[in-house]
């Protein structure tokens, strides 16, 4: 089984875990639905910073990455809906009333409600391994909820945390549906909608937007939290499914806590060591799982990027490549059995 996608879920869970307590740092200055706005922009910015250096090497034969079709729209504008708009402005209102501590570890429930999604409305696998990990990626966040001044959970404040988690849920789902294509390209448009309707909402609304470094600051962090973290994040989700990418996704809550304790110095002693035991056997569990059965390949024609060093793509064509590209090309029917994640060519029943 592939391991680089558990890498790109690695990179892009430790970018996001970031923004939650840097967030918190911004919110002094800028309101919060303006902070949703201005990174979810500075996403757009960087990734359009990107393209523009990029363009000679990928602007046109089969190594360019496979563009949005017209039938990708509506999944990318529910998830533009969910996860761009709905799901950071909840969180920045969440986090304007309570610690980024505790906003970083509720975050933890995105995982949960990614792989619950993905298997009752989705059909999805979920493998033994899968809910092990689940389980001991929420005891995790369970242990870092206890409010160790109070010797109490805090529970009742973080709704908007727990709302956020919800619709990233929902987004990630149905971002996988178009994760075949240029991540690139959807994250850039996810950016541009989103970052312009929560900013022009806060605008309106007569809310704080500061013209000082404070702004330039909360682009940077949405183009490395925002952008480059969706972008790992949609190739994870082509490799490993969604509920599988979403429980991986889940350290980086973990980071985020850990740096937000570093920021603002409110450690909770006791419970980082069983935090810490909890959250490494999550990511063991996924690691280590091996799926594999006999399965068949429907006949199938479609267009993404691919390489020949696999088990699916076989075919020939002039002239010869060797490392990844993109065109269209048919999928005979193939019955054959190997381990496998729920992939792009994996999304069989069970």
């Amino acid at each position: 089984m592939d391991k680089k996608p558990l890498l790109y879920a690695i990179i892009s869970a430790v970018l996001f875990g970031l923004s939650s307590p840097l967030a918190k740092l911004l919110l002094w200055d800028i309101s919060p639905v303006a902070m949703a706005g201005l990174l979810y922009l500075g996403a757009f910015a960087g990734l359009m910073i990107y393209s523009l250096v990029t363009w000679k090497k990928t602007g046109a034969g089969v190594n360019k990455p496979t563009p949005l079709e017209k039938k990708d729209w509506p999944w990318l504008l529910g998830a533009t809906l969910a996860g761009g708009i709905i799901a950071p402005i909840s969180m920045m209102l969440g986090l304007n009333l309570i610690s980024g501590f505790s906003t970083s570890l509720l975050l933890n429930l995105e995982g949960v409600c990614t792989a619950i999604i993905a298997v009752v409305v989705f059909k999805e696998n979920a493998g033994r391994n899968l809910w092990i990990a689940l389980l001991c990626m929420t005891a995790a966040g369970v242990f870092l909820s206890w409010d160790s001044t109070q010797s109490r959970f805090n529970i009742l404040g973080p709704l908007l945390i727990v709302l956020a988690t919800f619709c990233w849920g929902i987004d990630n789902n149905l971002t996988r549906q178009i994760s075949e294509k240029s991540p690139v390209q959807i994250t850039m448009i996810k950016g541009l909608i989103a970052g312009t309707v929560s900013l022009s909402t806060a605008l309106i609304m007569g809310q704080h937007v500061p013209f000082d470094i404070s702004i330039l600051y909360a682009l940077l962090l949405g183009a490395f939290s925002v952008g480059i973290s969706l972008v790992f994040f949609i190739r994870a989700l082509k490799g490993l499914g969604a509920s599988r990418t979403g429980t991986f996704f889940s350290l980086g809550p973990f980071v985020g806590a850990i740096v937000s304790l570093v920021i603002f110095k409110n450690w909770n002693e006791w419970i980082i060591l069983p935090a810490f035991l909890f959250m490494a056997a999550g990511l063991w569990f996924i690691f280590n799982e091996r799926h594999t059965h006999a399965h068949l390949h429907r006949f199938i024609t479609h267009t993404h990027s691919h390489h020949h060093d696999d088990l699916h793509h076989m075919h020939e064509h002039q002239p010869q490549f060797t490392g990844s590209h993109s065109h269209e090309h048919t999928h005979p029917p193939l019955n054959h059995t190997h381990v496998h994640w729920p992939d792009t060519h994996h999304r069989h029943a069970h």
